[in-house]
């Protein structure tokens, strides 16, 4: 009987393989090939389970975190802050502003103010797109580009939008409001054009948010005499 040692199956250790009687060297070699395969499976298997541990601990320590939607809205209408939101804000005045806010929703639940991050996209609502008078609404522009107010005709203006989200009513004025009241006491207010604002991040696009504008007078009605603009109904 014969005996070697085998020292490849585990760092440090030996292992004494016999050679019993009427066990042919082959059979002896399938037995080796065998215990090397259980080892090295083993250790395979460990190290997955570990790979396994560690992304769970990943997960609970947030690091998959990752942005499903983005929530578009507005935290200022000409200087104050917003207390609801809507499906849309009316652009006030002739150089009001509003200030747009995109809020992040990630898979974590968290929230995270992405507003000087996203990318702003605001053109003429296709749906509404012109003003009370019936004149298509002029596409938005974006500083240095916007016109002069010296200089018509306009090929662009009435809405200006800047890289923060910042919206300011400029020339030339108009309004998007009607009132489809015959009573004066009791208008009725309907947009009949407005500005779609989108914003992306990381190939997330917002819900869109409606800019009618009220940078200038109305249309003069029985219900409106005074030809104003959007005014409260209270």
């Amino acid at each position: 009987m014969g005996a070697r040692r085998d020292r490849s199956l585990r760092p440090g250790g030996a292992v004494t393989l016999v050679t019993l009687p009427h066990v042919t060297d082959a059979a002896t070699m399938r037995k080796i090939s065998y215990w090397r395969y259980s080892a090295v499976k083993r250790k395979t298997l460990f190290a997955a389970l570990a790979c396994a541990l560690l992304v769970f601990s990943m997960l609970g320590c947030g690091i998959s975190n990752h942005l499903q939607t983005i929530t578009l809205g507005a935290s200022l209408v000409n200087g104050v802050p917003v207390s609801s939101q809507a499906g849309f804000f009316s652009l006030q005045g002739n150089g009001g502003t509003i200030q747009l806010q995109a809020i992040g929703n990630y898979s974590s639940g968290k929230t995270k103010d992405l507003t000087n991050v996203v990318t702003y996209k605001i053109v003429v609502d296709p749906v509404a797109s012109v003003d009370a008078f019936g004149n298509t609404l002029l596409p938005p522009c974006q500083p240095p580009q916007c016109p002069s107010p010296s200089a018509p005709p306009y090929t662009s203006g009435t809405l200006e939008f800047d890289p923060t989200g910042l919206i300011t009513a400029i020339d030339p004025a108009t309004c998007t409001w009607i009132d489809t009241s015959s009573d004066p006491k009791k208008p009725a207010w309907f947009y009949v054009g407005a500005y779609t604002a989108t914003v992306t991040f990381q190939g997330i696009t917002s819900q869109p948010l409606y800019i009618p504008v009220a940078s200038s007078g109305g249309v003069v009605t029985i219900g409106n005499p005074n030809g104003v603009c959007n005014q409260p109904t209270s």
